[in-house]
Parts: C-alpha cells; sequence; structure tokens
C-alpha cells in the first residue's frame, strides 16, 4: 500500500501531525493508498521552505529555470506509462485516454512555459523626444496553486509551470481525491535534483490545506481550478487581503447545432465533447442545440452512437467511459438523472448505474446519459452537473440559438457547427463564453488564453497571460 507523501523544502515527508487518509479506486472501490492528511502546519512550513528559495530561484535567471523544469519533465516523459496507469488508478478514467492525453499533455505544460520564458519580452514606449518607458516585470514571490479532481497532473502543471518559469516559488495543492501523480511528480523532483524549496506539494483536503494556502498572508497569489461555490469562498477570502486571483471554475457548456454543418463529422465530435472523461471536463458540452430541421435525425442518431458506447474496465483498449471518481459524486449525478425526470425530461438511453462483474462490480460505473423534453429555465439546464449527461433541445432561429445558449450563470465554453462564415463570426461574438470552438472541440493552442465569463470565472490562464499573472508589473519612465 503506497503511502503519497508532501514534498516540502526538497523532501518527502508525512503530515506532521502523521493523519493519513484513504485513496480509493473509482474502478473498484477498494483503498489502492493513503494520503498524508495535511494540515495548517505542514502549509506554514512550505511556505517558509518557499520563501527561503524564492532568492535563489530568481537568481538562477530564466536560463537556469527552463533547464530545472525540462529535467522534470524529461523524467516524467520516461516513466510516461507509470503516470498513466497512476492517473487510470486514481481517477477511474480509460488508461487509454491518460495514456494518450493526460500525460502528454503535462509534459508539454512543462516544456511550453519553461521554454516560453526564454522568449518573454518586455514592453518599451518612447515618449517623442521627452522620455522612454519600458516595463518591469518581476515575480510576485510565493504563490498558492489548487487544482482539481477531473484532469491531475494535467491542470496540476497547467499552474504550476507558468510559476515556476517566472521565478515565483510555490505551494501547491492537488486534489485529496486524485494526489496520486502529482506524489510521482515529486519523486521526480527528488531525482532531477530540483532546487530544494522552490516547488512544495502538500497532500490533504480543502477545508485543512486549500483554506490554509488561501489564507496565508504570505502567500500573494493563488489560482484555482474547481467548483463555483468554492471559487466564490475563495474570492471571499483573499479579495480582502488583496492577493492575485485566478479563478477557473464551472461550465454549462452549450453545443449550438445548425442544418449546414458537416452532418457526420458532427455527430461524431459531439458524443467525444459530451462524454470524454465521463463526463468529467468543464468543457464537456452538456446542453445541445440543435436546429429543428435536423433535430430528428440527429436525435436518433446521437442515441444510436451513445448506447455503442462501451462502460467498462478502464484498463481496457475498447473501454470508452470509465468509472466516475467517487461513490459521492456517483450519486450525485444520479440524483440529477432523478431530478430530470421529475421536472419532465425524458431519458432516451443511460440513467443507471452499470454493475460489472467480478472485482469492479464494487466500481462507480454509471451508463451515459441522454435527455430531451426539457425547458432552458430547469434546475438540469441551468445546474452543473459534470458527469456522463447531456440534454438536447431544438432552436428554431439563430438569435433563439443565441439566446438558449447564453441562458445560464457560466461562461466557459461553446461550440458552434456550421459551415456559414459569416454566421460563425456573428456567433462567436455573441456567445457569452471565454472560448468558442468552431467545427471541432477540445483543439488547444498553449499560447492562446483560457478562461471563462460570468460565474465560470475570474482571469485567464495560457501564454502570456500566465506569465502575467505570476508576475507584477513596473512602469520604468526615464526623462531623456
Amino acid at each position: 500500500m503506497e503511502n503519497v507523501l508532501n514534498y516540502i523544502g526538497g523532501e518527502l515527508r508525512p503530515a506532521l501531525e502523521r493523519g493519513w487518509l484513504d485513496a480509493l479506486a473509482p474502478s473498484t472501490g477498494i483503498v489502492h493508498a493513503h494520503i498524508a492528511d495535511s494540515g495548517p502546519g505542514d502549509v506554514e512550513l512550505a511556505f517558509q521552505a518557499a520563501r527561503a528559495a524564492l532568492p535563489g530561484w530568481i537568481a538562477l535567471g530564466r536560463k537556469g529555470r527552463h533547464d530545472a523544469i525540462m529535467r522534470v519533465a524529461d523524467l516524467v516523459e520516461r516513466d510516461l506509462e507509470l503516470f498513466a496507469k497512476a492517473e487510470s488508478l486514481d481517477n477511474g478514467k480509460p488508461l487509454h485516454v491518460a495514456r494518450d492525453l493526460d500525460i502528454p499533455r503535462a509534459i508539454a505544460n512543462l516544456r511550453f512555459f519553461a521554454t516560453a520564458i526564454l522568449h518573454w519580452g518586455s514592453e518599451s514606449f518612447a515618449t517623442d523626444d521627452v522620455a522612454l518607458n519600458y516595463t518591469d516585470r518581476r515575480p510576485v514571490g510565493v504563490v498558492g496553486c489548487i487544482s482539481p479532481w477531473n484532469l491531475p497532473l494535467y491542470l496540476f502543471t497547467w499552474k504550476i509551470a507558468p510559476a515556476l518559469a517566472v521565478g515565483c516559488t510555490v505551494v501547491a495543492k492537488p486534489s485529496e481525491i486524485t494526489p496520486y501523480t502529482a506524489f510521482l511528480l515529486a519523486e521526480r523532483c527528488v531525482e532531477a535534483g530540483f532546487p530544494p524549496g522552490v516547488l512544495n506539494i502538500v497532500q490533504g483536503t480543502g477545508p485543512r490545506v486549500g483554506s490554509a494556502i488561501v489564507e496565508h498572508p504570505g502567500i500573494t497569489a493563488i489560482s484555482f481550478t474547481g467548483g463555483t461555490a468554492t471559487g466564490a469562498r475563495i474570492a471571499s477570502v483573499a479579495a480582502p487581503m488583496f492577493k492575485k486571483l485566478s479563478l477557473e471554475l464551472g461550465g454549462k457548456n452549450a453545443v449550438v447545432i445548425f442544418a449546414d454543418c458537416d452532418f457526420d463529422r458532427m455527430l461524431s465530435e459531439t458524443v467525444r465533447s459530451s462524454f470524454s472523461n465521463q463526463g468529467q471536463i468543464c468543457l464537456c458540452g452538456s446542453r445541445i442545440l440543435v436546429e429543428r430541421s435536423i433535430y430528428e435525425r440527429f436525435r436518433d442518431a446521437f442515441v444510436d452512437k451513445v448506447k455503442a458506447l462501451r462502460v467498462g474496465d478502464p484498463g481496457r483498449a475498447d473501454t470508452d467511459i470509465g468509472a466516475l471518481v467517487s461513490d459521492g459524486h456517483m450519486r450525485k449525478v444520479l440524483g440529477h438523472i432523478e431530478l430530470a425526470k421529475e421536472e419532465g425530461g425524458r431519458v432516451l438511453c443511460g440513467g443507471e448505474r452499470v454493475i460489472l462483474e467480478g472485482p469492479l462490480r464494487e466500481g462507480w460505473y454509471l451508463a451515459p446519459t441522454v435527455i430531451e423534453g426539457l425547458d432552458q429555465e430547469c434546475r438540469t439546464n441551468q445546474e452543473e452537473i459534470f458527469g456522463p449527461v447531456v440534454t438536447i433541445q431544438v432552436f428554431d432561429t439563430e438569435e433563439e440559438a443565441v439566446a438558449l445558449a447564453n441562458a445560464t450563470r457560466y461562461g466557459l465554453a461553446s461550440t458552434l457547427w456550421t459551415s456559414d462564415v459569416t454566421r460563425t463570426h456573428r456567433l462567436a461574438r455573441s456567445l457569452r463564453t471565454g472560448i468558442v470552438w468552431v467545427n471541432c472541440w477540445m483543439l488547444r493552442d498553449l499560447r492562446t488564453p483560457f478562461g471563462g465569463m460570468k460565474q465560470s470565472g475570474v482571469g485567464r490562464e495560457g501564454g502570456e497571460e500566465a506569465l502575467r499573472f505570476f508576475t507584477e508589473t513596473t512602469n520604468v519612465c526615464i526623462k531623456l
């Protein structure tokens, strides 16, 4: 039984209070590891280590930081299969998804930001012949990074890599539900000789560890990905302390399908965008809006494809849908399905727990679910479910489609399917989301800004946006 330890000051160590939490494998419901149950004391140790390491990490310079981060990335790539198996075990996702998406993207995050810092420049502005102004960007100091359970190493590295690249030192918390790959990353940091105290990983729960990070007066910035309610609590604490905040929160993303789309391509991608990672991606399309003239054709073809998805052992290459991340989350999603029925929804497929055979019998599996017949104002179409559940609705006009797509408190992502170029540009400006995919889904460029509108978040991550977030800018004005 593996012990998932903290990584503080360059050392792997248990929590100060010597307590442990159980890590359960979603595929079997069985404990597979024990996690350090840390608290405020561990966060304080991590902060002290980070503060002590800060001057040396800044002094190492861009090239030195690049080289240190790249050494870690190389070790993760060397052990990609080990990381993929750990991610699948911890999260319940199919192994081939972790192998092909999660771990390669984590490696790409480390390498992208390690390299980006070498090419990031400052601006200068000549004020006629009077003065020269230039910008000087410096790391904000010790920062807190709190990542979620749905894409564990993928989003963990998405936060820590830009912070480290610009010269910040980090106190990071992975989700207590999926802590394993962050621990493996810590082991690779030790092997790579990563400077002690620069990256500190504190395992434990949100109320004990996450809150201590947010409340710590010496931690100057918080980058958080998770639920909107938790984001609101973080903001209520951090804002009066004038901490910098980056919050990537919930979503209730619309897929808008017009009759002039490439139907076969759209159908395949919409199945993928609905049910990838068991629907446990903040970018998944959970509300599918279809033009009336193709509604029945789409509904019948979509349901047939969804019924053909294989729910099964995450270790099998032919598994499409693995296990949900926890028993509690599975029951929450099942509760939303029952609510949809009470609201008048018709379940076209799925809607029930899937019981597998043998050692997987107690795993948390759920059949992918499609629901129709609900109006936009019902809770099912307003609240984030974050599971393999989608609704389908009909629209008649472009204006109605936009109104439906925008009719939630969220604004993270949307997907538009049409062959009309002018409509593409009109709707891209009308849809109130941080990202609009047109005739594709989950096609990402790490240079682009990423984040949400409305209650889907505050700020942007990715590319230069992330580098700016973890720095403070001084304008230097020199009279000529």
